[in-house]
């Protein structure tokens, strides 16, 4: 097939998607539009709904979809030299006689060594919102700075867990004592939404810059590309200092331990710059000298934060190093630019459109399946791809897209196939009054089946008779003739589908059908014989009934059954306006000529040798050779005896076998089984035939 032809198979695939889906009710179309919509919606808002509240279901989703992509993608680096942190632990609490927070007195020595060490700034992770003894002191060093220093602050409108009203007086009345110096409050608020932190702080009215940007600003760092930056912090992950050739260095528990929790960031208690002895300054200072100094605490269960990288370390790094990794972010000009909201919404649209116009192709299971798996690689794949390419993907809806798609597939799939399960129905119903309805679907979902056209096959043809009807029909109304005529053809077609065959076509009281085609099962040949007898017995039946019926009505005849197996063309032919789907051949006569030997033979059904010997029931028994009218060659017959003793039908068998060689045996043993059956008149007939053969050895029907 060429590509020209396989684009229009789908365009017309799509047509008949979309046609269907357009004789939906306007309750179902208006209901797929509202799930459409919410679709859209769903593929841009998967993260946060507008009014800034998580999204129910997915947001857990994307967020552990984003942290993935954040760890698998993070750069390992050696450890950053630009920062260092001076931290106070538990033990330097201890060792200092004090419990959190650190005691002023011992912060500002500190802070008055470190200005002597040339930092390029130093930032102060520390929120001084109680009085202590030691406040004067730390206000005097800090306002004799000359290192540009930013001091923690945050108010009761960002940090409401932090601080409460009365703290943020008090600090708002430290850092006032601050104004005109080196010194100057910086935020240190970080944004933990979700439960972790892993973008920057939003910039609010009445904050001063952060901490990292306030450093940098003073210092004449790098910063203007940050200073309305709210994107994704980009963390990083060190590289192991013992880890070597894939092996590491050292032993056991501890070095393994030692080397998952390697810093980033070089940190040095503050008891070093507290009594700092002279003659190691020198070298102290080495380690401070055009760096950005952190100053906060790491103690263990206090300010520590979740981050990207929490769910796959384990790990909560403290508040202070976030702050230094914000800083390395600038230094390293780490702007990672986010998708623009007008291409968010138009992937949102493209993504549901796609959906839709998949549901139209009404493709089956087994193509749809790989269809979901490429749309979840292409969906999941794509933000990975983003953010290798450093595109901040915080807020891009990967889990959206793909629940967008698969809800607006099954909307249009339900809508399509809900407003073309009547059509289907009728469909199904129409066709099933003429083939079986597993036939019938076989062909609502192929319809190429039934083509113009037509092509040899080999089939079980039936037709059968009422006899006498006609003259019947002359001697009553025609109401009546119809009403008859039309409830005994509705208990032979039940017959006829029932047991899984093709009604072919009614000819006044006959009933035309074949089992084979166009589509052939196994068990066909012993379909079509089941259905042979059965379609006698409801014959006597209808013949009972209309003896119920009404006792004026003339006596109806006996249904008469003729079963062959052939060679036949099946198709449709006619025209592209009227069509007919019907079988043509030598195998239709025959079974039609077999039915008629039904009344010189004085039975009810006859088979061709050709069609039993293909269904082999054990209940049919040879009843003799006959040349059927017009025609030449013989044709071996059996007839239906259901109930029938098995050593009267191995007779019947030997005398059929002995026909030619024996004729006095054959005969001898149709009259010992006649005799046993005198209600039987077919076997009288048989005896008949059986003394007046032709030189063939067959019995020529007058």
């Amino acid at each position: 097939m060429s590509d020209e032809s396989k684009s229009n198979k789908r365009r017309g695939l799509i047509a008949r998607g979309w046609r269907s889906v357009r004789e939906a009710s306007s309750i179902q179309l208006f209901a797929t539009c509202l799930f459409l919509a919410f679709a859209i919606f769903l593929a841009r808002f998967s993260w946060i709904l507008p009014g800034g509240e998580p999204t129910p279901l997915t947001n857990a989703a994307e967020q552990a979809l984003y942290d993935t992509r954040a760890y698998l993608s993070s750069e390992l680096v050696e450890q950053d030299d630009r920062i260092v942190l001076v931290v106070y632990d538990d033990q330097a609490l201890i060792n200092l006689e004090q419990r959190s927070p650190l005691p002023r007195d011992a912060l500002a020595e500190a802070l008055g060594n470190l200005d002597q060490m040339g930092a390029k700034a130093i930032g102060i992770d520390i929120l001084f919102d109680q009085p202590q003894a030691d406040d004067d002191l730390l206000i005097e060093t800090l306002r004799n700075m000359q290192t540009p220093t930013a001091v923690g602050y945050a108010n009761v409108a960002t940090n409401e867990s932090d601080i409460v009203f009365a703290q943020q007086a008090f600090l708002d009345e430290f850092m006032a004592q601050l104004e005109g110096t080196n010194s100057r409050p910086a935020s240190i608020r970080l944004d933990n939404s979700f439960g972790a932190t892993r973008i920057w702080p939003s910039i609010e009215p009445g904050l001063p810059p952060l901490l990292g940007r306030a450093m940098l600003e003073d210092s004449g760092g790098p910063f203007e590309a940050f200073t309305d930056y709210q994107g994704a912090i980009e963390y990083r992950r060190a590289l192991r200092a013992d880890f070597e050739n894939g092996e590491l260095e050292g032993a056991g528990e501890e070095a393994v331990q030692a080397d998952i929790e390697e810093p980033l960031f070089q940190g040095v208690s503050i008891e070093l710059f507290t009594n700092l002895d002279p003659a190691v300054a020198e070298y102290v200072a080495q380690e401070i000298e055009g760096k950005y100094v952190l100053i906060g605490g790491d103690i263990v269960d206090y300010d520590r934060v979740e981050t990207s990288f929490t769910s796959f370390t384990g790990f909560e790094p403290s508040g202070l190093s976030v702050h230094g990794e914000m800083i390395a972010q600038m230094l390293d000009g780490k702007v990672l630019p986010e998708m623009p909201n007008w291409a968010l919404w138009a992937i949102s649209i493209l993504v549901v459109t796609s959906a839709a116009l998949t549901a139209l192709l009404e493709w089956p299971a087994f193509k749809l399946v790989p269809l979901f798996v490429v749309m979840f690689v292409l969906f999941v794949g794509a933000p990975f791809a983003l953010h290798f390419q450093d595109v901040d993907t915080y807020g891009l809806p990967a889990v959206g897209w793909l629940v967008a798609w698969i809800i607006a597939f099954t909307v249009v799939t339900s809508a399509a196939r809900s407003a073309g399960a009547a059509q289907r129905s009728f469909a199904q119903g129409a066709l099933g009054k003429y083939i079986p309805r597993d036939i019938a679907q076989q062909i609502i979902d192929d319809p190429d089946l039934l083509s113009l056209g037509g092509e040899k096959r080999e089939i079980y043809v039936l037709f059968s008779d009422l006899e006498g009807f006609t003259k019947m029909s002359h001697a009553i109304e025609p109401e009546m003739v119809a009403k008859l005529l039309n409830r005994y053809l509705e208990m032979l077609s039940n017959v006829v589908l029932e047991h899984g065959g093709v009604i072919d076509k009614f000819v006044g009281d006959a009933v035309v059908a074949f089992w084979g085609a166009p589509i052939a099962r196994p068990d066909d040949a012993e379909r079509a014989a089941n259905a042979g007898y059965a379609m006698w017995k409801a014959g006597e039946d209808f013949r009972k009934e209309v003896a119920a019926m009404d006792d004026s009505l003339p006596k109806i005849g006996k249904t008469r059954v003729g079963l062959h197996y052939g060679e036949a063309v099946i198709g449709n032919f006619g025209g592209e306006t009227r069509i007919q789907y019907t079988a043509l051949g030598d195998s239709m006569n025959t079974a039609a000529r077999l039915e008629a030997a039904n009344k010189p033979l004085e039975s009810s059904v006859s088979a061709s040798r050709e069609f039993i010997e293909r269904s082999a029931p054990d209940w049919w028994v040879p009843m003799g050779r006959i040349v059927l009218r017009g025609r030449a060659q013989p044709v071996d017959i059996y007839q239906p005896m259901p109930d029938f003793p098995p050593d009267h039908r191995a007779k019947l068998i030997e005398a059929a076998q002995l026909s030619e060689s024996k004729h006095d045996v054959a005969i001898q043993l149709i009259d010992e089984v006649a005799a046993m059956h005198p209600e039987n008149p077919a076997l009288r007939n048989y005896c008949s035939r059986i003394r007046n053969l032709n030189e063939g050895g067959a019995y020529v029907l007058g």
